[in-house]
């Protein structure tokens, strides 16, 4: 079921959304200060690619200052826009019934979004 729902979900959006996070990747990866932003979109990316069976948790002991410090550049510098963008998308494809699986990814890729610093993407069982 994980497999069909990523194809449909590549087909109708998902492929071009992963296509933005890697040209942003690449972007800011031009920069030295922007190579761990870069990372993170790299993560965005291949959880908007593929994101049935996916979740986010936290990365064991990801609680430093480092981590902090970043997520909080990251929301100033465009995170909170990527999250929003996710959770509207979320919530009307959340109103039909057929939508409501794609609602669910958009969701996890909001939290992903809004702080990626000290989380990890991981296969269910």
């Amino acid at each position: 079921m994980n497999t069909l729902g990523n194809l449909i979900w590549m087909l109708f959006g998902g492929l071009l959304v992963a296509l933005e996070y890697m040209i942003a990747s690449f972007v800011l990866c031009l920069t030295i200060i922007g190579i761990p932003f870069g990372l993170q979109s790299f993560k965005l990316a291949a959880l908007a690619l593929w994101p049935f069976g996916k979740q986010v948790r936290e990365t064991p002991g990801s609680g430093g200052c480092l981590s902090l410090v970043m997520n909080i550049l990251w929301i100033f510098c465009g995170g909170i826009w990527i999250c929003l963008t996710h959770l509207f998308f979320g919530i009307i494809l959340g109103i039909t019934i057929i939508g409501i699986p794609f609602a669910k990814q958009h969701f996890k890729l909001a939290v992903l979004a809004f702080t990626p610093f000290g989380k990890e993407i991981i296969t269910k069982d």
